[in-house]
């Protein structure tokens, strides 16, 4: 639970989209058993990244089981369409596990079709939503 770990995430994510102006970054707020200020989301250095590059913060609220749910639903559908899907158990390797995932992955973010964007991908989702604007 590095926060370094988090923030590295980030910057890599502004660094291949180019952007993360409004993007929102959720969170649980787990019970712990330290002081809050120590966690990696709640830290000085994240603050100050997701205010460099625009992210907007959120927390849920402690305990709430609802919070996880869209979490729950994405690490399902991982399980279901790399592992499960293919008859497997297991994987092979921690190598094969990687390689599936970040493939799965890459495809889930950019081109597997979504129903909360009217079944367009990502891709072609944003690329409307682009276009719309430039049009207002």
């Amino acid at each position: 639970m590095r926060t370094d770990l988090v923030t590295d995430a980030l910057e890599a994510a502004r660094a291949e989209r180019g952007s993360l102006a409004g993007a929102v970054f959720h969170s649980n707020s787990p019970v712990l058993q330290r002081p809050v200020e120590l966690t990696q989301y709640t830290s000085a250095a994240f603050a100050a990244v997701c205010d460099r590059w625009g992210v907007v913060r959120s927390r849920g609220a402690v305990g709430s089981s609802a919070d996880n749910a869209a979490a729950e639903a994405f690490n399902a559908t991982l399980k279901r369409e790399t592992l499960v899907g293919r008859g497997l158990k297991r994987w092979a390797s921690t190598r094969a596990a990687r390689l599936a995932v970040f493939s799965w992955i890459g495809r889930y973010d950019t081109r597997r079709r979504h129903s909360a964007n009217g079944q367009l991908s990502p891709l072609v989702y944003e690329q409307r939503a682009v276009s719309l604007g430039l049009a207002a």
